[in-house]
């Protein structure tokens, strides 16, 4: 991935790793296009592996470099995708919302997500293209359901369309700066608590409050 010259020449502050994940054709390829470049293509190719787009933001006056992985969802790659979870701190999961045997498979892939990664990583369920409502197999209240029950973000987007690509990406970004920020906050000795700067290295920083599962409910289920 080449950055551009201004990129090059800016004070990266964090670098988020988000992975993309779920069935193949679903549009996973298209989300990571229109949300790094603005970009689609209607004669996409299936990914081979795993390839990855950066796209770099301003959270809270800080900069963030998002560092996209896009995993191929064929069964034959998976093998080799499952290491790329690793140090991931984000996850998209992606289901389309024409085709009800993608989002059957959602529960298969969480479970696949968590044990490959950090318990505290911050998912977001994405029913994709919401374009082609009439052609829709997937009720939004199915895909809702799941997320309240599981702690997950909720979005349908329209990677076509450019509908909500911004914001469910955003929405996940922010939340991973607002917990990892906090973290910070104590691991410094900052907190209201008083903290302590003096914690061995390594040593495992619970924030309370700060754990997906409880921001994912204060803000999950959005839908166009």
């Amino acid at each position: 991935m080449t950055s551009s010259y201004a990129e090059l020449n800016q004070r990266i502050d964090y670098v988020f790793k988000v992975v993309l994940i779920g069935d193949s054709a679903v549009g996973k390829s298209q989300l990571l296009a229109r949300f790094s470049r603005n970009e689609f293509s209607l004669d996409s190719k299936a990914t081979i592996g795993v390839e990855f787009q950066t796209r770099t933001l301003a959270i809270d006056h800080k900069t963030v470099k998002a560092q996209i992985w896009d995993t191929a969802g064929q069964e034959r790659y998976r093998a080799v995708t499952s290491a790329y979870y690793r140090g991931a701190v984000g996850a998209m999961l992606v289901y389309d919302i024409t085709k009800r045997q993608s989002f059957d498979h959602v529960a298969r892939w969480l479970d696949e997500l968590r044990s490959h990664a950090d318990k505290n990583i911050v998912i977001m369920l994405i029913g994709n293209k919401s374009d082609l409502g009439t052609l829709r197999a997937v009720p939004t209240e199915d895909a809702k359901e799941f997320a309240q029950r599981e702690n997950l973000f909720f979005m349908e987007t329209s990677a076509l369309e450019a509908t909500n690509v911004e914001t469910a990406f955003l929405t996940v970004l922010t939340d991973i700066y607002r917990i990892i920020s906090k973290k910070s906050l104590v691991a410094n000795g900052e907190s209201e608590s008083g903290g302590n700067s003096g914690l061995p290295k390594g040593t495992k920083i619970v924030v309370p409050g700060q754990e997906p599962s409880v921001a994912a409910n204060s803000s999950c289920c959005m839908s166009t």
